[in-house]
Parts: structure tokens; C-alpha cells; sequence
């Protein structure tokens, strides 16, 4: 079930909400009468719907290409000029972006969405919802979560961003130093925990609960030492105990781990702690994507019919050997969610096959038949090389260049959507991910509580991921393997290359291990619209 917060009996204030969401400094329009406000906690919900759906916006395009494309995990090269882009992808991968790089822009742009339509739905919801509305807090808690969540992506991207919480402020506000920004969302996060909602489940599935808050927490201490320069390893400890110790999440068992990222994925799974709801059915906000498009970008062409696709997938995008090299558990659930090698069918018998031409399997053929035809059983082979040109990141435009690299289809391909958008769920927060972040933590000179130790928590885990014996030791290297393995596409990868050391490493065609890169450059766009800015060193 996808509960998107984008219906009900308040469309004409979700039509205002949305309309003006792009500009913060637009100003309350006084016509709005108070017959269309909210007056209860249902059709609250419905009418804090904007800041979600901004929230929806871009996280599984831009954000991803952010988090994703600038490390090991996955590359998406030209391919006979194709998917070239501006060298928008190229830039990821090289670590050479500029300020007009464009995803750079547009995840700026994205979450500054998100912010703006939080603070006017705050600040109008705040004025017109009868303050003896019993739910009120609550609610408004949650709105500024979704505030908060978006700062710290801001805050993981960029570094040193601006702060603005007020609708209707027109002064232009400098950015201001990332532990600063820090201490900004932690205590925002602080203040909003003692209203927000203990339930999860249906009734509060892809809004903002009070373990969204300790898993937010969690995350940001974890990292604490790389933002701010301070660790807070037991503080990590704590918001993690915090969501254990509520017994309302569990890990999936290894029968289903793979459907949890299914087009039919929901409040059922009991390891989401928060997730973005997607629908194909669902418009996009003005100015945002909106779309889910996995498997567009990750099925080769030549599998529309195994997935029953009802379009064929553009297939630029892969994953490295470098990355992949972490799989080698063959007993392990997570290797399910890639397309390696030779390709079958479903049924796993019959071979998935093309019928080309010589040229066209093989553009360097030069034999005089070259425009026979020929056929071949699809074969994913693990390396990209740029055999056509590398100047220009290109693989080259034929089926041995479209079958370079390793697939992931962990958002399982959804047949039953009539576009390219997908129906599946995007987990940000799940309890496999506390279970880790507190072995680390531990790891990195926390205190151990509840008679739990970084090994007893891995184990924990792989007992539902591999039917491998356990571990009888683990290293901070054996929690980054098995985070690479268990959060594959799910956006968190270049956040633990930062933390581990590794983001300077050569992977691929990168060889840049400049430590400036480690955030992105303050865009373009943002000094067009805030002169007050100053840009991130290195840049």
C-alpha cells in the first residue's frame, strides 16, 4: 500500500501548498478561509502532505546519482554516445565535478525544495490549525523531521550550508560551518522527539515516527567525527538501544530479504523504520521527479521479457568489480539481487538470447559479413572498459559494450506499472542498519550495553542473510564488507566510504583523492538566488 499524503478533503490547501512550494519568501495568502484547514488528526496528515511529497521528489534520481556514481558501488558510462549527458555521470565517477555540474545542482535545488515547502507548511499549519487540536503537536513534529532529514543529506552533500527555518524571510543567509549545521538538526530532532509518534506499522507508514528521530540520531553520531571533528560513538550506542530496545522492528529472515525491496513492498516489512512510498499513479510536485526508476536504468535491454516489462530499459548503469568483489558468500541471500553472467529466463533453463548482426555485436568486427546475423545467449560480464573512446567515458554502442558490468535489480523490476516508474518503496531507515551502526560503533570505542558486542550483533544479522557458519571475529574492515552487502542501492554507500577512509581510493577510472572532494561544490544555481553564500574549499 502506498500512502502518499496527497489526497483527501483538504486539495485546496495542498493545491496552494504545492503551487507556492518552490519560492520560500512567498507570503501566507490571506483568502484561504478557515473551513479548509484541518480540525483533527486524519485530515491533518492529509493536509501535511507537500513537504512529503517534496521529500519524494528527487531522493531516488539525484540523491542516488550523488550517493551512488561518486563511489565504488556503480558506474553509468556513455555508451555510443549515448547517456554522455553533459559528462554529468563521467563527473561522478572522476570526482572532477565543477559548481555547474548538474546533478550537483539539482540535488541542491531538490533539497532546498524540501526545506522551503517544510518551513510554509510549519508556518501556515502552525497560524491556522486550532491550537486546542490535541494532535497538533504531534504533527507538526513530524513536519519538522522531514525538515531535519532533509538538512542532513544538505549537510552530508555539501558540507557548509545555510540555515533558514523562517517562511517569509527574504534575507539572504550565509552557509555556515558543517558542525554548526550539525548541532542545528540535532537539536531540532531533540526538540520534535517528545511529541512525535511511538507507533509504527500501517497507521504511520512513510511519515516520520519517533525511532525515524533515534535512527536520524544514530546515523549523524555515528559520523560525528568526520562532520564535526568530535566522536560520539556511545551517543550512537544510545539511539540505537533506543529503537531496540522498542521492539517494534525486527530483520527480515533470509525467505524475505529480497521482497523487502519488491514493487509490493509497505508497512508489512518489518525492518522498515522509514520509507519513501512511491506510485506511479502519484504526480510529481513542480520542479521535482517523482519517479522511481530502477530498473530503467539497471535491466539490460535484453531482459524486457524475462521482467515482463511493459517498456525497454535503457541499461546505462552498473556496478564496479570493486564493489562486487564483497559478494563472495555464496551461501548469502544478498546475492540475489544481481544479474551476473550468463542470463536466463525465469524458469532458469531457458536462455535469454539476442539476434543481431556481427557489426552489431561487435563494432570492431571487420569480416565481410558483418551484417549477417548472428545470436548469442546474453552473457554480463563484470568489467567496463571504455573501448571506444575515453575521452568521452564510452563503452562503445554494440551488445558486447551493453553487456559490460554486473546488474542490480534489488528494486525488483515492477511489470505492473505502464511507465518506466516503479511502485517499490525506498527504505532510508532500517532496523539491519542500526543492528550495524551499533557493531560499529562499539568497534570504534563505544561501551557495549545490553550483553551485546560488535560480534554478537553481525552474527545476529548474517544468521538471516547467509546460511554460512557465523563469524568468530570481526574488524571494522569485515562491518564495512557486510554494510556494502546488506545497503547495496539504497543511497548510503559514499557516506561509508567517507567514514571507512576509502573515498580517496582508486576504483574504476578515479584515481582523484583529493580530500576536498568529500563534499560537492556549492552550485551555481544557489549564488543566482543567495549572493551571501561562500563556496566550499577546494572549489
Amino acid at each position: 500500500m502506498k500512502k502518499l499524503l496527497t489526497s483527501g478533503a483538504f486539495l485546496v490547501l495542498l493545491v496552494y501548498l504545492t503551487t507556492a512550494c518552490h519560492d520560500i519568501n512567498v507570503p501566507v495568502d490571506t483568502e484561504l478561509t478557515p473551513d479548509i484547514f484541518p480540525q483533527n488528526s486524519s485530515q491533518f496528515i492529509q493536509a501535511s502532505g507537500p513537504p512529503y511529497a517534496a521529500l519524494r521528489g528527487n531522493f531516488a534520481l539525484d540523491y542516488w546519482f550523488m550517493q551512488s556514481l561518486s563511489s565504488d558501488e556503480a558506474i553509468l558510462p556513455a555508451r555510443g554516445g549515448n547517456w554522455f549527458d553533459n559528462q554529468n555521470y563521467r563527473m561522478l565517477h572522476y570526482h572532477n565535478w565543477t559548481k555547474d555540474h548538474g546533478w550537483t545542482n539539482g540535488a541542491w535545488s531538490w533539497l532546498s525544495t524540501v526545506i522551503g515547502t517544510s518551513n510554509q507548511a510549519l508556518s501556515i499549519l502552525n497560524q491556522t490549525i486550532p491550537a486546542a487540536t490535541a494532535s497538533k503537536p504531534t504533527n507538526l513534529a513530524e513536519l519538522k523531521m522531514v525538515r531535519a532529514l532533509a538538512y542532513f543529506m544538505m549537510m552530508d552533500l555539501y558540507g557548509n550550508v545555510p540555515i533558514d527555518t523562517t517562511y517569509g524571510d527574504f534575507t539572504p543567509h550565509p552557509n555556515v560551518p558543517r558542525a554548526q549545521v550539525f548541532s542545528f538538526i540535532e537539536k531540532e530532532v531533540k526538540a520534535a522527539m517528545p511529541y512525535l509518534s511511538r507507533v509504527s506499522g500501517q497507521a504511520t507508514y512513510g511519515r516520520a515516527n519517533k525511532f525515524t528521530g533515534f535512527s536520524l540520531l544514530a546515523k549523524m553520531y555515528l559520523n560525528a567525527e568526520y562532520y564535526t571533528g568530535t566522536q560520539r560513538y556511545n551517543d550512537a550506542i544510545v539511539a540505537c538501544d533506543s529503537v531496540i530496545n522498542s521492539g517494534l522492528y525486527a530483520l527480515e529472515p533470509r525467505s524475505s530479504y529480497l521482497q523487502m525491496f519488491y514493487p509490493n513492498n509497505g508497512p508489512q516489512m518489518k525492518e522498515f523504520i522509514f520509507a519513501i512510498p512511491y506510485d506511479p499513479a502519484a504526480g510529481a510536485m513542480t520542479g521535482t521527479n517523482g519517479m522511481m526508476y530502477h530498473a530503467r536504468y539497471d535491466v539490460p535491454r535484453s531482459e524486457t521479457k524475462k521482467f515482463n516489462l511493459p517498456f525497454t530499459p535503457s541499461a546505462p548503469e552498473s556496478t564496479l568489480p570493486e564493489y562486487y568483489v564483497n559478494f563472495n558468500d555464496a551461501n548469502d541471500i544478498r546475492n540475489g539481487q544481481w544479474l551476473t553472467g550468463l542470463q536466463f529466463m525465469n524458469d532458469g533453463v531457458t536462455p535469454v538470447t539476442v539476434t543481431t548482426t556481427k557489426k552489431g555485436y561487435d563494432q570492431t568486427y571487420t569480416g565481410a559479413d558483418g551484417a549477417a546475423a548472428y545470436t548469442y545467449q546474453v552473457n554480463l560480464t563484470p568489467d567496463i572498459v571504455l573501448r571506444q573512446d575515453v575521452a568521452t567515458y564510452d563503452c562503445g554502442n554494440d551488445e558486447i559494450a551493453w553487456n559490460m558490468g554486473y546488474r542490480n535489480i534489488k528494486f525488483y523490476p515492477d511489470a505492473s506499472s505502464t511507465s518506466r516508474n516503479q511502485n517499490n518503496d525506498i527504505p532510508v531507515f532500517r532496523y539491519s542498519d542500526i543492528i550495524l551502526m551499533k557493531a560499529e560503533a562499539i568497534l570504534r570505542g563505544g561501551t557495549p550495553t545490553q550483553g551485546q558486542t560488535a560480534l554478537s550483533l553481525v552474527n545476529q544479522l548474517r544468521a538471516n542473510r547467509t546460511t554460512t557458519a557465523a563469524l568468530s571475529s570481526i574488524t571494522l574492515e569485515g562491518i564495512y564488507t557486510e554494510r556494502c552487502r546488506e545497503f547495496a542501492w539504497e543511497s548510503w554507500h559514499r557516506n561509508d566510504m567517507i567514514r571507512f577512509g576509502k573515498y580517496e581510493g582508486k576504483w574504476g577510472f578515479k584515481t582523484d583523492a583529493d580530500v576536498n572532494h568529500r563534499i560537492f561544490p556549492i552550485p551555481t544555481s544557489a549564488f543566482t538566488v543567495n549572493p551571501a553564500l561562500t563556496q566550499n574549499p577546494g572549489y
